[in-house]
């Protein structure tokens, strides 16, 4: 177990490094260029202008620039913000707090709604796993703008139950800011985790050591909780787990569409205003919640499940 801990965290590590410098490069390839922010639509003198790169550090060459923004990177400092002149830390409190608030809501509505839904269709054949089959198919159809859209004009316009656009103060308040956006976010993975559930509970279903149990009088309950489940949950954690870490990014168009001031509306204001620094802190960011979150679900996995356990060990 140790030795596949070690394997994966030298694989987050490098995932991470060659993201960086992806990102960092891809940046400075854009149209455009940090001097030219601060500059405007008046440029000064050559000389002015080549002591402001020297300053900056533009002068030097892009991949001693990287190693150089690594390096502040991993003790905390993101650098500057072109626009404002903040530092990018202060920034990024209130964003990662509200993007970090929806996806951890998001995460719940789909942990619940996609497990249960799951294992009722798997354990009620029928009707029952025909409606809740029909429902996961619709649901994963729907893309979460169009159920933003959808979401705010019924539950928030007409019904008037919840806040259409921002976020209110007081816990409640907040929660309630994040329900729409959370289930617009939460509908198409939790579809997905559905119809994984329904599979793997089915086949452990038919599986010989369920029948046995079956035979022995075990209860159902029992069953269902200590051979079903606990033999089911592999694939789910992991499909959770990369459900879950995709949440980050598609937090973006949700904020958006409910004007909530999180990472993705940092992200794409910071690209219009041409801010680089922020484009590249935020975008690690994104990166690394993904790339975290799928090793979680990996070691989750080896955690529950004793035959991945003794296929790592």
């Amino acid at each position: 177990m140790s030795r596949y801990l070690l394997r994966r965290l030298i694989g987050v590590v490098v995932t991470l490094v060659v993201a960086s410098l992806v990102i960092y490069l891809s940046v400075f390839l854009a149209p455009g260029s940090p001097e030219q922010v601060l500059f405007g639509s008046r440029p000064p003198s050559a000389e002015v202008q080549a002591e402001i790169r020297h300053s900056m550090g533009l002068d030097q060459n892009v991949f001693l620039r990287y190693f150089d923004w690594l390096g502040n990177v991993l003790t905390g400092h993101f650098g500057t913000s072109l626009i404002n002149q903040q530092p990018i830390t202060s920034l990024l409190g209130h964003p990662a707090a509200v993007t970090l608030s929806l996806v951890a809501y998001a995460a719940v509505l789909i942990l619940i709604v996609g497990l249960g839904s799951g294992l009722l269709a798997a354990l009620r054949p029928g009707w029952v796993d025909s409606l809740v089959t029909a429902i996961t198919s619709v649901a994963t159809a729907v893309p979460a703008f169009v159920a933003s859209g959808l979401l705010a004009s019924l539950f928030a316009v007409k019904l008037g139950w919840f806040p259409a656009y921002g976020t209110t103060s007081g816990v409640g308040g907040w929660l309630q800011s994040l329900t729409l956006p959370a289930i617009a976010l939460a509908i198409i993975s939790s579809g997905m985790l559905s119809r994984v559930m329904r599979a793997s509970a089915r086949r452990e279903l038919a599986s010989e050591h369920v029948v046995t149990a079956r035979m022995r009088g075990i209860s159902s309950s029992r069953m269902v909780r200590s051979h079903v489940v606990r033999n089911a949950v592999g694939p789910v954690v992991t499909v959770a787990g990369l459900q879950i870490a995709g949440l980050v990014a598609g937090a973006v168009v949700v904020e958006q569409a409910f004007g909530l001031s999180g990472l993705g509306q940092l992200l794409i204001t910071s690209v219009q205003q041409k801010d680089f620094p922020v484009v590249q802190a935020v975008a690690l960011i994104v990166v690394a919640a993904f790339v975290l979150l799928n090793l979680l679900a990996d070691l989750l996995v080896a955690v529950l499940d004793p035959r991945v356990r003794a296929a790592v060990s």
